[in-house]
């Protein structure tokens, strides 16, 4: 059995690939367009430079080969989805080729080519004998990986495809979103002729669709019938693939160059972009360097490549990685998504687990304050409730009596009060002051 896919990235741009027309969700159709994108006579297309970032980025990272220059051509494409009959892609010089990428164990994953080109727009089936076509994601900057068929079964496509989206998102920042998915075809044989199953997404539907046409082909072949070169598409609630038009072969598509674009030499550009270290290059070098075991350095990594280098950063500053480990994998993990979204520096979050590991605050209060911060009500924020430490306090013990007798019994007591405060002040008070504050209430009552 071989395998081969082809990855298409929708790449993280403002704009789309050949037009100034942004590349922001909305669900209002056919208003992100513009004549270059839909094709209108006498437009021209002008290419996107971050795109050709983000594509050299990529290249990179799968270890291509990147020339010194590169052009595009025009692909017949005779689907309601790109108005033009069109579609501007790469086809003689791609931004990358002949990569190799290794998947966690070692085996390595020829990468065939890297290629830049332009998204289709959507088509929606209305009733039986109509459809309709979103032209806003038509021209949307992509790029496309294919592999070399070196995938053996269904379960390790699926495993690469993993490995491979998460390095994916971290090389060039790629959101988690569903506006900027990762789609894939799938190309499989079990005798000498393949069959191509389009746009599949989900790395489960991937392993589904595969392992169906895998049983398909050799029901076939064991028949004494021959497996027909085609293309497919995958019915993810039925779990089958079903038979969509004959494949066409390269000579189908009329590959010409584009005119209007030209040759871009991309040579200084690329010596001058620097691939990010890989999510599985990152995990290994967590666990070398801080002696800690494989899946924890996996764990923290998966997580966020940000949360990965905040683990660095407190392992060094308290020189001890169990306490990175400890925070990393509970309060930083469960906080982390939320973290993101404030923009704040991490700075923050070293500073708080140092002054613990410095013996300056409990854990308890550690927990809050770093939850406080990392989900945008930390110190010197106001959580809304506006009231000062004294009111605070004197708030809970008006409204629980039974807990002055308490810590007068048993100075431990105070915890609970110490809980209540930061919770409600969002950290903004330290646990002795609290404790201070508390005694100065107590000292007030009769």
């Amino acid at each position: 059995m071989r395998i081969g896919l082809e990855i298409h990235v929708q790449l993280p741009t403002a704009s789309k690939m050949f037009c100034p027309c942004p590349t922001a969700h909305t669900d209002a159709p056919n208003t992100h367009v513009c004549p270059i994108c839909l094709g209108m006579p006498g437009s021209k297309p002008m290419m996107n430079r971050k795109a050709v970032e983000h594509g050299i980025m990529l290249a990179k990272m799968l270890g291509c080969e990147v020339p010194e220059t590169i052009w595009f051509s025009r692909k017949t494409y005779f689907y309601p989805d790109m108005s033009k009959s069109v579609q501007i892609t790469q086809y003689d010089n791609p931004v990358g080729g002949r990569g190799v990428y290794r998947m966690k164990g070692g085996k390595p994953v020829g990468i065939t080519r890297i290629q830049l080109e332009e998204d289709p727009g959507k088509t929606k089936r209305v009733g039986d004998n109509s459809s309709m076509v979103d032209y806003n994601r038509c021209g949307i900057a992509l790029a496309e990986i294919v592999t070399d068929p070196d995938l053996s079964s269904p379960a390790e496509a699926r495993e690469f495809l993993r490995q491979l989206t998460a390095d994916i998102r971290h090389a060039i920042d790629l959101p988690n979103d569903g506006e900027r998915s990762i789609r894939c075809d799938c190309n499989i044989s079990v005798g000498e002729e393949r069959a191509e199953v389009k746009n599949v997404t989900g790395l489960r539907n991937v392993e589904r669709a595969l392992a169906f046409e895998a049983v398909r082909q050799v029901k076939i072949l064991k028949a004494g019938g021959k497996v027909e070169r085609e293309t497919r598409r995958f019915d993810e609630e039925r779990g089958v693939t079903m038979s969509v038009r004959k494949k066409e072969y390269e000579a189908d598509y009329g590959y010409i160059d584009e005119p209007d674009l030209g040759v871009f030499h991309i040579g200084d550009l690329a010596r001058s972009i620097s691939a990010k270290e890989s999510v599985a290059g990152m995990a290994a070098r967590i666990s070398r360097d801080h002696g800690i075991d494989m899946r924890t350095a996996e764990q923290i990594v998966s997580t966020s490549a940000g949360l990965a280098d905040v683990f660095d950063e407190i392992a060094r500053e308290t020189g001890s990685p169990q306490t990175a480990v400890y925070w990393a994998t509970g309060a930083l993990s469960a906080n982390w998504r939320a973290f993101e979204a404030t923009g704040k520096d991490p700075g923050g979050i070293t500073d708080i687990i140092g002054r613990f590991s410095k013996g300056e605050m409990t854990d308890t209060e550690a927990d809050i304050r770093l939850k406080a911060y990392m989900t945008g009500a930390g110190p010197g924020s106001d959580p809304g409730r506006g009231a000062g430490l004294e009111q605070i306090i004197d708030g809970y013990l008006d409204a629980h009596p039974g807990i002055i007798d308490e810590i007068k019994r048993n100075e431990k007591a105070v915890n609970r009060v110490i809980g209540h405060v930061m919770k409600e002040a969002g950290g903004r008070y330290s646990s002795s002051e609290i404790v201070s504050a508390t005694r100065g209430a107590l000292g007030r009552r009769p």
